[in-house]
């Protein structure tokens, strides 16, 4: 008696995978046409061997950062990342949150500054981007 429950149960089993995998397969890639709302872009022309373009150039806008020693360094290193322009656009901030803020640029973001330039950076923006010492 218990091997033939076994086996009804067995092929209940195998019976269900079988429809859920049949199931399954049909409804797999089968979408119908509708309209989905979005716009179809037109095909861009064919271009021509003689055909002419230009690349347009974007505007620059270099930070002004104050000259003095470590404005290299600072524009070097801050820039590999962001536009030196944050410096100029913070408030000034005291000499220890500058420290802290290319300490954690090395050590959050992984800035690859070598300690003496990051020194250098330090004192840059001690002496000129400070309460006491920001230059506007």
């Amino acid at each position: 008696m218990k091997i033939h429950k076994l086996r009804i149960t067995a092929g209940i089993a195998v019976a269900a995978l079988l429809i859920g995998a049949a199931l399954a397969e049909q409804r797999l890639g089968s979408y119908t046409t509708q309209n989905t709302g979005k716009i179809v872009q037109a095909k861009p022309a064919a271009l021509a061997e003689d055909s002419e373009y230009e690349m347009a150039s974007l505007p620059s806008f270099d930070a002004e950062l104050a000259n003095g020693a470590g404005r290299a360094e600072t524009q070097i290193y801050c820039g590999t990342c962001h536009t030196p322009r944050y410096i100029t656009m913070q408030p000034p901030l005291p000499a220890a949150t500058w420290e802290a803020e290319i300490q954690k640029m090395v050590k959050a973001f992984g800035a690859q500054i070598p300690q003496a330039d990051a020194q250098k950076i330090a004192q840059y923006l001690h002496e000129h981007y400070t309460p006491e010492t920001r230059q506007r």
